[in-house]
């Protein structure tokens, strides 16, 4: 990195973070470890919008002087076995030409902070299973594996798609 790296809140009412944060967002949906196929229309038309108005909702933008090259988006949740609130990261993207050089950790670590400032339990997270990469600098921020007793297993994250009816 030639610049230094620079986090700031996400700002979606600025059209230079909302612009970055599509793009950012784009290029991760193309990923292949985001579904390889890129935003829905609905989703590029209507998602600046929607998060602007949803108090739940904390992101940051990581940039390389004026460049966007990362961005973390995170939601309140709560916890009712430790009766807090705890701060769950949706997303974490980090450009692919720019992986492997801090930017993935200092975004994890503007989420702890944040999640310490809203006096969060916990920081949660999913992660596709061969996502190796992203399973290594989860690791190295301090994320392990949701299990409450051994003998239960692992958590697994599950979904269920629901159709307009």
């Amino acid at each position: 990195m030639t610049s230094p790296l620079a986090i700031y809140p996400t700002d979606l009412t600025s059209p230079q973070h909302a612009l970055a944060f599509i793009d950012l967002l784009e290029h991760y949906a193309r990923d292949p470890m985001g579904g390889g196929e890129g935003l829905a229309d609905y989703a590029r038309t209507h998602l600046v919008e929607q998060l602007k108005n949803l108090p739940t909702f904390h992101g940051a933008l990581a940039f390389l002087g004026k460049k966007p090259v990362g961005l973390i988006n995170c939601f309140t949740g709560f916890s009712t076995f430790s009766a807090k609130p705890l701060l769950n990261i949706h997303d974490l993207v980090v450009h692919a030409d720019l992986r492997g050089q801090g930017i993935g950790q200092a975004l994890l670590q503007w989420a702890e902070m944040q999640a310490r400032q809203l006096g969060c339990c916990k920081l949660t997270l999913e992660i596709l299973a061969n996502n190796r990469p992203a399973m290594r600098s989860y690791e190295r921020a301090g994320f392990a594996p949701y299990v409450l007793d051994p003998a239960a297993g692992q958590a697994l994250l599950m979904q269920k798609y629901l159709q307009e009816v």
